[in-house]
């Protein structure tokens, strides 16, 4: 993992099509803006995570539902 310190207005370059923008920081909270491709799938970890979840308790809950018909 790569750790670097940026100041408001300055920016990452990742590979030649990938550009982070340090938009705005205040109190805890830094907002960036990204540059790059569409083909390039950007999501938020902690959004992914809780889909990931979800589909998680959606098939035990639908394993539950299955079993009890089976009875």
């Amino acid at each position: 993992m790569l750790v670097v310190k940026r100041k408001k207005g300055e920016a990452i370059l990742i590979g030649d099509n990938i550009e982070i923008n340090i938009v705005d920081m205040e109190n805890n909270s830094v907002k960036i803006a990204i540059d790059a491709p569409r083909s390039i799938r950007i999501l938020r970890k902690e959004l992914l995570k809780e889909v990931e979840n979800e589909n998680k308790q959606a098939i035990t809950f639908n394993k539950d539902i299955l079993n009890k018909l089976k009875k």
